[in-house]
């Protein structure tokens, strides 16, 4: 292994972990489909969302979990290879740590419930943005840094 890849994999894997807990917590806490209001604009709720990102698919029938759960692990192992080859570097091997993570959490809700659980739910005005959770986040604030990046390396070129 290269030297800082085990980083990059153990931020991942607590991705996985801290993505995992707060779902077991609102599975043992919630019924489905109950919300609690935290704030005036943020609840936490408890859904499954079968489909993908905005729910997508979300109505398919069921052949799409395996899908989304192939397609998560060939790009996880595109991620991994990709860790292995900027492991010495710092904010690109971050977003692909978190983005792997995020995959992998979602995969193993998949696989456990045949859909993912979703318990963030924020809104404004009747208007409420799709529910997500901690993989989501983390795969979202992933593809931000590695956007970020592209951004900053243009100035270079």
């Amino acid at each position: 292994m290269k030297p800082g890849l085990p980083l990059w994999l153990g931020l991942a894997g607590t991705v996985v972990v801290l993505d995992q807990a707060t779902k077991a917590w609102i599975v043992a806490a919630f019924r489905l489909h109950d919300a609690l209001a935290v704030t005036p604009f943020f609840d936490l709720v408890f859904v499954f969302n079968p489909g993908a990102a905005f729910s997508f698919l979300r109505d398919a029938g069921g052949w799409q979990k395996w899908l989304f759960v192939a397609l998560a692990l060939v790009i996880s192992a595109w991620l991994v290879g990709l860790l292995r080859r900027h492991a010495r570097e710092r904010l690109q091997p971050t977003a692909l740590a978190l983005i792997l993570g995020g995959a992998l959490g979602n995969v193993v809700d998949r696989l456990r419930y045949d859909a993912v659980v979703d318990f963030l739910d924020f809104h404004w005005a009747g208007a409420h943005f799709p529910a997500f959770n901690v993989a989501d986040s983390a795969i979202t604030v992933g593809v931000a840094l590695m956007l970020w990046q592209q951004f900053m390396n243009k100035e270079g070129s």
